[in-house]
């Protein structure tokens, strides 16, 4: 097996200071590891990826390092096509008046001003 190159030694420092840095931080541990896990697979060549990666795990362990982070976690998104709740319906056509107007609030078009200026 060959020797670790550098960025691989940086990369596996990082990684135990980020295991340090989330002792006793609620989900912190278990989201580093989660973390380091998804992008194992990267190839070594993917060398710009790779520093990205490093850098911005550089700055999440400054924000933990840092007296104001209590906890770590993350915004997922979701893998499939959103769902609507049940019975909740997307209207197809913009709301109207009770005239067949388009409702002003409706994003299309800014309410009219009354003429006084108020």
């Amino acid at each position: 097996m060959s020797r670790p190159s550098r960025l691989q030694r940086q990369v596996l420092s990082l990684y135990r200071e980020l295991l340090r840095a989330g002792r006793g931080k609620p989900g912190a541990e278990a989201r580093v590891r989660a973390e380091f896990r998804q992008h194992a697979c990267l190839p070594r060549s993917d060398v710009l990826r790779i520093e990205y990666l490093y850098r911005r795990g550089r700055r999440q362990l400054q924000l933990l390092r840092s007296g104001h982070a209590t906890a770590m976690g993350a915004f997922v998104r979701p893998r499939g096509p959103i769902q609507e709740p049940i019975g909740a319906e997307t209207p197809k056509t913009p709301p109207k008046n009770d005239d067949g107007r388009k409702s002003p609030l409706d994003g299309t078009e800014s309410p009219e001003t009354p003429p006084d200026g108020r």
